[in-house]
C-alpha cells in the first residue's frame, strides 16, 4: 500500500511514521523549501499522549519537553499581578501531559521517519484525480504520482482541501484575533531563566516563553480590530504594541533578528466531512481547533495514530476505514472547537474587569488549599 502525504508538519510526519510502521510506502510533499522549526509552546496530552506511546516517540518527546519554573502575569508597566510556581502549574496540567515546542515535536517525528519515507520539499500539488482503484496527484515538480491514499495534512490554508472540497472561505471560521510567534535570540534581562511572563492590556496579549536549553519565544496575540490590511508583521506589531513598556520593546526588536515568524489570523476549520473516496484531510487542514483550544498538536498526533489503526482494521476498504476513523474522532474535535469558540470571548479582553475575572481561577490556584485539591485531583488521582 502507498500513501501520498501533503504537508511535512506534525500531522503529516506522524501519519508517515504510523503508516511506515504498518508496512506502507509513503511520499511526503512539502511546499516549504526546507523543514521549519520553532512555533509556540503547547501542552501536549490526551489522545496525543496515547498516540505518542503507540508510535514509540514518547521518550523522545519527554527528552525535549521543558518545565516552566514560574508563570508570571504582569501589568503593562511591568509590575507583577500574580504568579504560579512550578507545583501549581503541574497541578493544573495533570500527569499525562508535556509542555513542548511545536517545532520540537516535528523534529522528533522527522528524525524517526526520515529514513522510511521520501520527502520532497518546495513542492505541492496542482490536481487530484481518483477512481475506485487509486488516487493520482499532479505535482509542481512536473511529476504525476499514484497511490492508494492521499492525506492532506497541509494546514490551515490547505491546497488539498481547496482542490477536493472547495474554496477556503467555505470552511474557515474567523475567531477575530491575530497571532505572531517567533524565536528570540536572547532572553530579556527582566525575565528569569525558566520563567514564562505575560501581560494583557486592551485586547492585546504579549508573552516571552522560556522553553528550555536557553531558548525563548516571543508571542503576540491580539484582536483583529487592532489590525490593518496589508501591513507586514513588523509594522503591525510595532503599531499595536508600541505604547507598552516592560520587555515589549526588547521582544519587538528581536523580530528583526529571527529566522522565521508565524503570522496569521486565528481561524478554525469547520468541515462537514474529512474524506471523500481515497482522499482524507488530517490535522489543521481538517479541523484546526486553534491555540484557543490548545489541543492541535495532540489531535494531529493522536488523529494520525487512529487513522493508521483504522486503516489496519479495514484492510482493502479505504473508504470504510476513513468513515470509521472520522466517527471515532469527530466528537473530540467538536468539543475542542466549541472550547476554542468560548475562549475567543475572553482572550485578551479589552475590559479590565473582564480581564480580572478571566484570571481569577489562576489567582485562586495560587492558594495552598486550592492547589492541594488540584494535586489530589489531577496528580495523585
Amino acid at each position: 500500500m502507498r500513501a501520498i502525504i501533503i504537508g511535512a508538519g506534525i500531522a503529516g510526519l506522524a501519519a508517515a511514521l504510523k503508516l511506515s510502521q504498518l508496512g506502507w510506502e509513503t511520499l511526503i510533499v512539502e511546499r516549504a523549501p526546507a523543514r521549519r522549526s520553532g512555533g509556540y509552546a503547547v501542552t501536549f496530552g490526551g489522545i496525543g499522549h496515547d498516540g505518542a506511546e503507540h508510535l514509540g516517540i514518547l521518550p523522545d518527546l519527554k527528552a525535549k519537553a521543558f518545565v516552566t519554573s514560574e508563570l508570571a502575569y504582569h501589568k503593562p508597566s511591568g509590575e507583577r499581578r500574580f504568579a504560579l510556581d512550578r507545583d501549581t502549574i503541574a497541578a493544573t496540567t495533570g500527569p499525562r501531559s508535556l509542555t513542548i515546542l511545536r517545532g520540537d515535536i516535528e523534529t522528533v517525528l522527522y528524525d524517526k521517519v526520515r529514513d522510511h519515507t521520501e520527502i520532497r520539499f518546495a513542492t505541492t500539488l496542482t490536481n487530484i484525480d481518483q477512481d475506485q482503484h487509486a488516487v493520482r496527484v499532479t505535482l509542481t515538480d512536473g511529476t504525476v504520482e499514484e497511490a492508494d491514499l492521499l492525506i492532506g495534512a497541509d494546514g490551515l490554508h490547505s491546497a488539498t482541501r481547496a482542490l477536493i472540497f472547495g474554496p477556503e472561505e467555505d470552511f474557515l471560521l474567523d475567531l477575530d484575533h491575530k497571532v505572531a510567534v517567533y524565536m528570540l535570540d536572547r532572553r530579556p534581562a527582566a525575565i528569569a531563566p525558566g520563567t514564562t511572563a505575560s501581560l494583557s492590556s486592551k485586547g492585546r496579549t504579549a508573552a516571552v516563553i522560556s522553553i528550555g536549553d536557553g531558548r525563548n519565544v516571543a508571542f503576540f496575540g491580539y484582536r483583529s480590530d487592532h489590525a490593518r490590511p496589508d501591513e507586514d508583521v513588523a509594522t503591525q506589531l510595532g503599531r499595536v504594541y508600541g505604547d507598552l513598556g516592560w520587555v515589549i520593546p526588547e521582544a519587538l526588536a528581536g523580530l528583526a533578528r529571527t529566522d522565521s515568524v508565524y503570522f496569521d489570523t486565528i481561524s478554525q476549520v469547520v468541515a462537514p466531512r474529512w474524506s471523500t473516496g481515497r482522499v482524507v484531510l488530517l490535522g489543521d487542514a481538517a479541523w484546526c481547533v486553534t491555540l484557543f483550544a490548545g489541543y492541535g498538536s495532540s489531535l494531529a498526533v493522536g488523529g494520525a495514530d487512529l487513522l493508521g489503526t483504522s486503516l489496519a482494521d479495514h484492510p482493502g476498504d479505504i473508504p470504510a476505514a476513513l468513515t470509521a476513523w472520522e466517527t471515532r474522532l469527530r466528537p473530540e474535535v467538536t468539543a475542542k472547537q466549541k472550547l476554542g469558540q468560548r475562549v475567543k470571548g475572553v482572550y485578551a479582553p479589552a475590559n479590565p474587569v473582564l480581564l480580572w475575572l478571566t484570571q481569577l481561577p489562576l489567582r485562586l490556584a495560587t492558594f495552598p488549599p486550592v492547589r492541594r485539591y488540584l494535586t489530589r485531583r489531577f496528580i495523585k488521582g
